[in-house]
């Protein structure tokens, strides 16, 4: 009897036009994956770069806007000051003419001279606005 020669099994795609059709596509849609893969994750860098970017410009316009509040509260603060002191003053001195106005009432009684005494009106002025004074601390803390 003769013996027989088998060959071994093989995986049918190298034999098989349909099996190599396939593998060909598995490959093909394999790079493809990587490729997109690849596309995504250089995405998303820009995008973290691009965001860190706008994260640092908007510190810096944080920084910015709060020195600048800081300041102008600063500025608010001395002229609430200075007109505190105005208007004292000129408390001051209505009450001054106040006492001249009764001194004159006194004279245009006692002499019988008609004297011109000029009306003090309230000065709304005089009032101090109700104005909310911005906390002094506008930085976010970390």
């Amino acid at each position: 009897m003769a013996a027989s020669v088998q060959r071994p099994a093989s995986s049918g795609s190298e034999s098989d036009p349909r099996n190599a059709n396939i593998d060909e596509r598995k490959r093909k849609r394999m790079l493809s994956n990587r490729e997109s893969a690849r596309r995504s994750r250089m995405k998303k860098r820009k995008l973290m770069e691009d965001l860190g970017n706008e994260v640092s410009l908007l510190q810096k316009e944080n920084s910015r806007l709060s020195k600048e509040i800081n300041a102008s509260t600063q500025r608010y603060i001395e002229m609430e000051s200075a007109n505190n002191l105005l208007r004292a003053e000129v408390m001051g001195l209505t009450e001054r003419l106040r006492s001249l106005n009764s001194v004159l009432h006194i004279v245009e009684e006692v002499n019988g001279y008609a004297v011109e005494i000029p009306e003090i009106q309230d000065d709304p002025l005089l009032k101090p606005l109700v104005v909310a004074v911005p906390e002094a601390n506008h930085g976010v803390s970390r």
